[in-house]
């Protein structure tokens, strides 16, 4: 399979979210069997000035489908920042692979030299195709799921390497 524009950025972020959705239902697993309320791991943080679990799984999933709406000359989805359970969470997550898995790899044709635009909350920025899925999508989805895995094990679940990486 030839590495496009498509290949680099929906089946690397449909992996990445598919495998913190399972880490997120033994997530769910955990806190019954050991009685802890799914709130506070949502709301655990690994530092008083970082982003708790139930951000990280909205960033990764705004980033990840956004980025990829945004390469495809689709209309960026809304990922409402909203209070949610881990369940769903979990619905959020897989919603976000279900969007993911309706582009298609036609949609990307050019986008590598395609200026990409998006609103941050201070300003607008801008990039080419490359640099923005390379340097920015990518990235952050990998920062925020692996901040969401290490929220999780510094909780207490048992995970491990094959846990973040997934079945090949």
């Amino acid at each position: 399979m030839p590495l496009t524009m498509y290949t680099a950025a929906v089946p690397t972020c449909i992996r990445a979210l598919n495998n913190l959705a399972v880490i997120l239902e033994k997530s769910g697993a955990h806190a019954q069997a050991r009685k802890i309320d799914p709130k506070v791991l949502l709301n655990t943080r690994l530092y008083p000035d970082m982003l708790p679990l139930s951000t990280q799984i909205q960033i990764a999933c705004d980033i990840a489908q956004g980025g990829a709406a945004r390469l495809a000359g689709a209309e960026v989805p809304v990922f409402e920042a909203k209070e949610r359970s881990l369940a769903e969470w979990i619905a959020a997550t897989r919603a976000t692979v279900a969007y993911l898995e309706s582009l298609k790899p036609a949609q990307f044709a050019d986008s590598e030299d395609r200026t990409v635009s998006w609103q941050t909350r201070t300003s607008t920025k801008n990039m080419q195709g490359i640099p923005y899925l390379f340097h920015h999508v990518l990235p952050n989805v990998f920062f925020h799921v692996t901040t969401a895995y290490d929220i999780l094990r510094q909780s207490g679940l048992e995970l491990g390497k094959m846990d973040y990486l997934g079945k090949s």
